[in-house]
């Protein structure tokens, strides 16, 4: 186990007042509603997302302030229901009013540079509030921005951009397709090459609604009075992350039976994630855990979904066991079950989640239990991949894990390796069992006696 710096990076960050970007040009006003997907009680929070630029050379002279500021205000003539307000309709139905008010834009500058932040670049980071800062008043689900962003300038002539997602608008592909087209506009692209697809008429129920699957994911957890359920929240959690590179799923991977090791990278870090987790939260040997999955449904559909849709496109599969079976049992007990999961979804599936949502009135949520874990996979999402015109960004995916929800996001090493690096957000002694667990995991010997050396993951805090 890396052994994290005893000195945290400290710095100042000067702010100037925020203000609202609006559509550079005059956009419709109307009304818009959300799908039945979007508008679940799951979804309504803030995601938020970072990205590190360096300093490019071919851009000197130029403020990614004022590129991204005038980009923004091009892309949300667009995109404009970006710039407008939740209202809440009959039934509690969330419904975009496309005022043109303007997404929220914070200007900054720190005196640090972009080295100070350590290689490779890991979250949790260094005051993150100051990068992207809470405006008082402006996170509210109704009547406030959908989007906040901060674009923070560094000593080095690099820069951090930040932003804040309701996620209610759209999951990470559609934001990364905002993203991609706000890059456009600020290297200067006359148009979108991907043009921005509303439709959300397309995830909502069909009437008279069926509901044709079991949805476990979203169960009333009950337990009997000798095994009581553990309620969140945490107490004092902390926020670390986990690095896996080629050596640590190679190792992984050998612990599998032969039958299980073509499953994905995502499958086989989620089903060790797992494990450790719930070993390392204390929970009673026979409680219900569950890990739900987060689903990208668009290729699902036939026809396949339509490109440039920018709504929330996913469902939450849940595999469901007790902790004696992941404790017992070996990784591949766990990665079966998150494999059964995600082959579960279909077009049929996603309509059927639509239809729930309506039979249940939208308000049902994730059962609030420490014993459910939610993994979101945005290695190929493609966060990093935004060029406003100083190249790729170094590092692009979420500041920090939310609740009992974990991102897996691309990353590489010093040597350019690309890996994958977990989110994890747990109370601090569960941390360092979670730490633990894992480190023991990865001195396992291989399934049917193949030889493989034990590995130290490095992690960041």
């Amino acid at each position: 186990m890396a052994a994290p710096s005893s000195i945290p990076l400290k710095f100042t960050v000067r702010r100037c007042e925020p203000e609202l970007v609006a559509p550079a040009k005059p956009t419709p006003y109307e009304q818009k509603l959300l799908s039945d997907i979007d508008d679940q009680a799951s979804l309504r929070f803030q995601v938020p997302v970072i990205s590190f630029y360096q300093y490019e050379p071919s851009m000197e002279g130029k403020d990614p302030v004022e590129v991204i500021r005038e980009a923004l205000a091009q892309t949300l003539v667009c995109y404009y229901p970006f710039a407008g307000r939740l209202r809440e309709g009959a039934n509690g139905k969330l419904i975009v009013d496309c005022t043109g008010e303007g997404v929220m834009f914070i200007k900054a500058d720190a005196d640090v540079t972009l080295e100070q932040f350590g290689e490779p670049l890991l979250p949790p980071f260094p005051c993150s509030d100051e990068l992207l800062y809470n405006v008082p008043n402006s996170e509210g689900m109704l009547n406030c921005p959908l989007l906040l962003i901060q674009v923070t300038r560094l000593k080095c002539g690099g820069f951090i951009f930040a932003l804040r997602l309701n996620h209610v608008m759209s999951d990470g592909t559609g934001l990364a397709q905002f993203l991609f087209a706000l890059g456009e506009m600020a290297r200067g692209v006359a148009t979108h090459s991907i043009s921005p697809i509303w439709e959300r008429h397309l995830l909502d129920a069909q009437h008279p609604a069926g509901i044709t699957f079991t949805h476990r994911e979203y169960d009333e957890v009950e337990a009997p009075v000798t095994t009581p359920i553990t309620i969140l929240p945490f107490d004092n959690p902390v926020q670390r992350s986990f690095s896996f590179g080629f050596a640590e799923v190679s190792l992984l991977r050998s612990l599998l039976p032969p039958h299980l090791r073509r499953c994905t990278t995502f499958e086989l870090i989620t089903a060790c994630l797992w494990r450790c987790r719930t070993l390392a939260i204390n929970l009673d040997p026979d409680e219900e855990v569950r890990m739900i999955c987060v689903v990208n449904a668009r290729s699902k559909f036939n026809p396949l979904f339509p490109s440039g849709y920018y709504g929330n496109v996913f469902v939450f599969p849940a595999a469901i066991t007790t902790v004696k079976s992941l404790r017992e049992k070996p990784l591949g007990y766990a990665v079966e079950l998150i494999k059964q999961v995600k082959a579960s979804v279909t077009e049929e599936y996603v309509k059927s989640v639509a239809a729930l949502m309506v039979a249940r009135g939208k308000r049902i949520h994730f059962p609030n239990v420490i014993g459910t874990y939610i993994i979101s996979d945005l290695t190929k999402v493609g966060f990093e991949d935004t060029d406003f015109g100083w190249d790729k960004a170094v590092f692009g995916g979420t500041m920090i894990a939310v609740g009992v929800i974990s991102f897996l996001m691309p990353t590489k090493n010093k040597k350019g390796e690309v890996g994958s690096v977990a989110s994890i957000c747990l109370p601090a002694p569960a941390m360092e069992r979670f730490a633990k667990e894992l480190e023991n995991m990865l001195k396992q010997q291989p399934s049917e006696g193949k030889k493989s050396k034990s590995i130290s993951i490095s992690s960041a805090l």
